[in-house]
């Protein structure tokens, strides 16, 4: 090893870039949401959040929901511009949220669906499913699905791999956003889209490689020279 870094934040940058990133592509390379809904109104949301608007993003309302009302107001206070948006409203129903964005993002701790009426999607949003975990099998096989990688989410009763069981295949998943990139594949606001991303390690890798070379070559790396007791045997 030649670095030790501290990767919490580096995992955060690099999801909420690659939600800001699926965003973009999957809404015809637009940046632009007339309302934002957000479950789950914790770190990673934040981090989304600030991507999606340092990026560029023109969203005219924000909805907020969490189980703690106390934690959507505490983000509305302190991590939304409210300045940049017409309003900024904590929801009490997390139905009542869906129906009304465009946009959507979930980062939940959910282990399993406690989102199961498919009927709330027919308004077909782009939906940022980046807890993996928070909605019904049957939703996503009414919607197109994008994914980061087929085999790493198809793992871990998320709501991709409930989808697999209950189908016997893998027929509902659109592509990878790669796929979707380069053109391989494409999407339509016909139905629902769902970007489901597993998160891949080797992605905070390159983004840890990248703080580490900026800041060798800022002169802020700090240089243990004695890390090592022993290296001989």
């Amino acid at each position: 090893p030649f670095a030790i870094l501290e990767s919490s934040i580096i995992s955060a940058a690099r999801t909420a870039a690659s939600a800001a990133l699926a965003a973009h592509w999957l809404s015809g390379q637009s940046r632009r949401a007339h309302s934002l809904g957000i479950v789950g109104t914790g770190f990673i949301d934040r981090y989304v959040y600030e991507f999606l608007v340092d990026t560029g993003w023109t969203i005219e309302e924000v909805r907020l929901h969490d189980r703690s009302p106390l934690e959507s107001e505490k983000f509305r206070n302190t991590a939304c511009r409210l300045e940049q948006h017409r309003t900024v409203t904590v929801v009490p129903d997390v139905a009542q949220l869906v129906r009304a964005c465009d946009l959507i993002l979930f980062t939940t701790v959910a282990s399993r669906p406690h989102i199961t009426d498919a009927t709330l999607f027919e308004h077909n949003p782009l939906v940022l499913h980046i807890s993996l975990r928070d909605l019904a099998p049957e939703i996503l096989l009414r919607s197109q699905n994008v994914v980061d990688d087929v085999e790493h989410v198809m793992k871990a009763n998320t709501s991709p791999h409930l989808a697999e069981q209950k189908t016997g295949n893998r027929s509902f998943v659109t592509g990878t956003l790669a796929d979707i990139m380069v053109g391989r594949r494409s999407v339509n606001r016909s139905r629902p889209i769902i970007f489901s991303p597993f998160g891949m390690g080797i992605l905070d890798l390159a983004v840890g490689k990248w703080v580490y070379d900026q800041a060798v070559a800022s002169g802020q790396a700090l240089r243990l020279s004695d890390f090592f007791y022993e290296t001989v045997r």
